[in-house]
């Protein structure tokens, strides 16, 4: 069972290195928007579809499954981190708000220049703030109940669901993504 969870919390690592080098393509184009440069917005729509597609969809709720069996197991670990939950929702929230913008943009929609720039660095600001924070803190202390032996969850107990850019195999929607995530 101790390995079970600590190979989801390796995959939720990766997870986290992956999602960064997204971050960084879409912050590269939010200032080619900010510097009034032709952005990639066809790029933007990828990486934000993926965001809301895997993280949001599998990544976000095997972390909130793991909180809660810490929360179970070992509350004196889980103090402090009822926000877990609701960071996902507002990552979220401002994910698919950021997708609507660049959706509306390729759709031809008149969108203001700073709305775009503004979501889309809050959301990477956002995102990457409180992968520091995982890594920092949630992490550690899930390693702990880990070496404790507190847990019962098996790797049945988590969303399965391929990476479509990451995984074994590249969703062809995303080859494009893929390569940009490649150079850069």
């Amino acid at each position: 069972m101790q390995r079970n969870v600590a190979s989801i919390l390796a995959e939720l690592r990766q997870d986290h290195k992956n999602m960064i080098r997204l971050l960084n393509l879409l912050e590269r184009e939010s200032h080619r928007i900010q510097a009034e440069q032709d952005a990639d917005f066809e790029l933007m729509q990828d990486v934000m579809h993926y965001m809301t597609i895997y993280p949001d969809a599998v990544h976000h709720p095997k972390e909130d499954r793991i909180y809660a069996e810490l929360k179970k197991t070992r509350p004196e670990l889980a103090s402090g981190f009822s926000r877990i939950t609701l960071d996902h929702r507002a990552i979220a929230e401002q994910g698919l708000r950021l997708r609507n913008d660049i959706d509306l943009i390729q759709a031809g929609a008149m969108v203001k220049r700073e709305a775009v720039v503004g979501d889309a660095l809050a959301y990477a600001n956002t995102l990457r703030n409180h992968m520091q924070w995982e890594e920092l803190d949630l992490f550690r202390r899930i390693e702990e109940m880990i070496r404790s032996g507190h847990t019962t969850l098996k790797k049945d107990d988590f969303p399965v669901a391929a990476d479509p850019v990451f995984g074994a195999r590249l969703e062809r929607r995303f080859a494009r993504l893929f390569e940009e995530v490649d150079i850069a």
